[in-house]
């Protein structure tokens, strides 16, 4: 009993979340400044693209300089992974994990449905960051890029992306909201 008094006496409960339209004019000011400091916009695909094509110029240079996409990292000769946006994606992920620290958000579990196990939560989320890594490919940049850079500077394209993102999330809505019940 005395070690529970102990434990509840170093709990805190989890700080509550940002204001959503404060952080929408903060994420807001954080791409105006990008565009004015940097001369574009956020995006993480980017950030892989380059750690790729560092990975590839380690191992096989010659392979890496004759490939057209891994060539386009490497034209200025300079190291790929200097790269602004590698350095925006590892902030994003360290300052992620300092705010979940500080507002006491900080724990190990695995959010799944009632129906399904550890293993095919796990499974079914690697399959569709993959998917979506591939599709950030295709679409010539991830969510972010498109979605908030692109949509900033009025392109068509990132719109019709977007569109196409929520559409296809709200067509998929019914048959995943049935495996969180």
């Amino acid at each position: 009993m005395e070690s529970n008094q102990k434990n509840e006496r170093f709990y805190s409960p989890p700080k509550p979340y940002s204001n959503p339209y404060l952080a929408g004019i903060g994420l807001g000011l954080v791409l105006l400044l990008t565009f004015i400091i940097m001369g574009r916009g956020l995006g993480a695909s980017g950030a892989f693209s380059s750690t790729l094509a560092a990975i590839v110029n380690s191992i096989d240079t010659e392979f890496a300089h004759n490939n057209a996409f891994y060539k386009s990292y490497l034209e200025d000769n300079t190291n790929p992974l200097k790269d602004w946006l590698v350095f925006e994606v590892l902030g994003v992920l360290f300052g992620g994990f300092i705010s979940g620290i500080l507002a006491g958000r900080v724990k190990y579990s695995i959010e799944r449905g009632p129906n399904f196990t550890d293993k095919k939560r796990l499974l079914f989320a690697f399959l569709g960051g993959s998917l979506m890594g591939i599709g950030a490919k295709l679409a010539r940049g991830c969510t972010s890029g498109q979605a908030l850079s692109g949509g900033a500077l009025l392109n068509f394209g990132s719109w019709a992306f977007m569109l196409s993102v929520f559409a296809g999330a709200y067509m998929l809505a019914y048959f995943l909201r049935r495996q969180w019940r």
